[in-house]
């Protein structure tokens, strides 16, 4: 199946917003890529406060995320970026639900959009080309993801002005 491109052009600027991004270790090369793409975008868009942190493994994500949101219920987004690669027990399995579980968890009960551009993948091809320094690099759509929720719950946040 063919990746979409995913448009920049017309996303909103997001001035004095906080995005912490979180990065697994694991696949540093690949996860730099995304990392790179995902940070250029925030930043072209009006992001300039973008804190990077890097974990372990993916499997910290939610314990790192719930841990940044007591310390600093300010934060207007985070994104994690990770690879998870199948191997032949059922590891991957476990890391990637428990993961998504927590991930959910720590953004329902800390009411922050938590961004999860994990890459569940069967073989290093696969991480590669959603990695690549190109159009279809998964940081892009991570990025263009924090931002357009974080204009939406700015606009919700708006007063309702009198008719």
């Amino acid at each position: 199946m063919a990746q979409n491109v995913v448009d920049t052009s017309n996303l909103p600027q997001i001035n004095d917003a906080r995005v912490v991004v979180l990065t697994s270790k694991w696949y540093d090369e690949l996860v730099r890529c995304l990392h790179d793409r995902c940070v250029g975008v925030l930043n072209d868009n009006g992001v300039i406060d973008v804190t990077s942190h890097t974990l372990p493994g993916c499997l910290e994500f939610p314990y790192a995320a719930n841990e940044l949101v007591r310390h600093d219920p300010d934060i207007d987004a985070i994104v994690c970026l990770g690879v998870v690669l199948k191997g032949d027990t059922m590891h991957f399995e476990m890391i990637i639900d428990e993961v998504v579980r927590g991930l959910g968890e720590v953004s329902r009960q800390g009411r922050v959009p938590i961004i999860n551009e994990i890459l569940p993948v069967s073989d290093l091809s696969q991480a590669q080309s959603r990695a690549a320094d190109d159009e279809l690099n998964k940081g892009i759509e991570a990025a263009v993801a924090a931002i357009e929720i974080i204009a939406w719950r700015r606009e919700l946040q708006k007063p309702s002005h009198p008719q």
